[in-house]
């Protein structure tokens, strides 16, 4: 691997160099005023991006993975019904942490390839007339298929049964990337992480929750300690936190929703789907197909793309590891060794994607498939000359 070219996984992603300096500095007492200065107008700059103006965030040293324990701990108790579709590797492993909580999980099984089944868990949840079913999950940007997933569509459904369950979505691999609308959807817990939209390494679950969730945490009986947010509010009240803070990277997430408010969402969500639309170019040029069952489902941060029959798509990931020092991302779970992933999101330009885009050609053609030099990048390239968009600005 290489330190000079750009990663394309789909997370930890390309850090802009001012935000990976506003990580690097100096010691500060983090229970002073000043790093309330740092800790209230982050939190505010991850408010806008979900698009809301009541959602409470909190941010813990963790990942998405600590999110979503946090979501889960604090407002469900031993038992509860939770409704969630297995269509990936996450929302797989958020099924596993509800069952180790001991929840009752109402399982629904979807081919991976395919966005969340709204209809379904709108004939469920009209069936619940005892309101048995406390949480519904959704990923809302599946990152092992890449696929996304209409939350609308599940709130619509939600709503259509006059059903007081609640809507926790995972957005690690969507928020600061992907439309997101907290507000207008209904959602009652996102869960999203800091390696991803946001630029910065891992090390922070950030989390939104709606008053309804809150609510929901003064009697829900889940153990919890670290991820209490009772004691985080109580923190956060006196510009600190029950524990000691990564006083570092809540700097860099102040400056990184300084960077994609100052870019502006609607062009941070446009960039995105530009430079998805190139490397989906790629893929039909190249003659292979995604992952993703169809274009409504297409992510616009990562790209899960299918090889031939027979043929280790691992391979791939790693001779490009190996010869040319790039990162792509492996398949996990059902799709294991069936496709190679490219991320596209975060720190990222359809410059930047060309170049991934040329190292997964050559890749392939070293390998032996039926793939002819150029022809995706090409195809890349006539996209991004015939459409318009943003570029990433610095930050600053």
């Amino acid at each position: 691997m290489s330190f000079q070219n750009p990663v394309f996984i789909p997370g930890p992603t390309n850090m802009p160099e001012a935000i990976r300096k506003a990580c690097d500095m100096p010691t500060i007492d983090h229970r002073s005023p000043l790093f309330g200065q740092i800790l209230h107008p982050a939190r505010a700059g991850v408010q806008e991006i979900l698009k809301s103006e009541t959602a409470e965030i909190f941010i813990f040293p963790s990942t998405g993975t600590g999110g979503w324990e946090t979501a889960l701990t604090n407002t469900l108790s031993a038992g509860d019904t939770v409704l969630a579709a297995r269509n990936g590797m996450f929302s797989h492993r958020w099924i596993d942490m509800c069952l180790r909580h001991e929840l009752n999980v109402k399982i629904v099984e979807t081919p991976w390839g395919q966005g969340l089944p709204a209809g379904q868990y709108a004939e469920i949840l009209m069936a619940d007339t005892e309101h048995k079913i406390k949480v519904v999950l959704a990923t809302h940007n599946e990152t092992a298929t890449g696929v996304k997933s209409d939350i609308a569509a599940v709130r619509k459904a939600l709503d259509a049964a006059n059903h007081p369950a609640m809507l926790f979505v995972d957005g690690v691999s969507s928020i600061g990337s992907m439309d997101f609308r907290f507000d207008e959807w209904g959602v009652d817990i996102a869960v999203t992480g800091s390696q991803k939209g946001f630029m910065l390494p891992a090390g922070l679950a950030i989390v939104g929750f709606s008053q309804k969730a809150l609510d929901a945490s003064k009697t829900a009986q889940l153990p919890r300690t670290f991820f209490d947010i009772a004691d985080m509010t109580k923190g956060y009240a006196a510009n600190a936190y029950p524990y000691t803070p990564a006083v570092g990277l809540m700097n860099g997430l102040l400056l990184a929703t300084e960077t994609l408010l100052k870019e502006g969402l609607d062009n941070v969500f446009a960039r995105h789907a530009r430079i998805a639309g190139g490397v989906r170019a790629a893929v039909d040029a190249w003659g292979l197909e995604l992952c993703a069952a169809s274009p409504d489902v297409y992510s616009d941060t990562v790209s899960a793309i299918k090889t031939p029959e027979g043929f280790n798509a691992t391979d791939i990931v790693t001779h490009a590891a190996e010869k040319y020092g790039v990162a792509f991302g492996v398949g996990l779970g059902e799709v294991a060794g069936k496709v190679f992933r490219i991320g596209h999101l975060g720190s990222m330009t359809d410059v930047m994607a060309l170049s991934g885009i040329a190292t997964a050609e050559m890749c392939m053609v070293d390998l032996g498939l039926d793939i002819k030099l150029g022809s995706g990048v090409a195809a890349a390239q006539e996209y991004y000359r015939s459409t318009t968009g943003v570029a990433l600005k610095d930050a600053a």
